[in-house]
């Protein structure tokens, strides 16, 4: 058990760092990607989703406002709040993260004979499902 999840855990440290040259925190990559996959958010919500404080969520959100990732759009249906979305910088910098990560999955991939592939895909699938209960 000790070394699934430490394998595991290696293996997402290493995913991330193929995307590191982009100089995010783990908390500003986790906010962008949330931010691209779920749309705008409060920070109230994104602090709730991220299971942080508001005001940590805040100097995160203004770090990443100041680096033109994301910026501040009135609410839709609430005037006194303002939601946060990702700028045409912020989409562009977290599709390049994204290929990035894929790319250098996909080439150690490669290096595996046909049958760890088979096991590996098969794990995935195995692993997915634990996440998801």
């Amino acid at each position: 058990m000790i070394e699934l999840t430490q394998a595991i855990g290696m293996l997402v440290r290493r995913i991330r760092s193929a995307a590191a040259s982009h100089e995010l925190s783990l908390t500003e990559a986790a906010v962008m990607a949330r931010l691209d996959r779920d749309g705008p958010a409060t920070t109230a919500e994104l602090a709730r989703a991220e299971r942080m404080k508001p005001q940590s969520m805040g100097t995160t959100i203004a770090s990443l406002e100041e680096m033109g990732m994301v910026e501040r759009k009135p609410h839709p249906t609430d005037g006194r709040q303002l939601n946060i979305v990702l700028t045409a910088k912020g989409l562009s910098v977290r599709n390049a993260m994204r290929a990035e990560k894929r790319t250098w999955l996909a080439q150690a991939i490669t290096q595996l004979n046909e049958s760890e592939r088979e096991t590996l895909f098969k794990a995935g699938e195995i692993i997915k499902r634990l996440a998801e209960r």
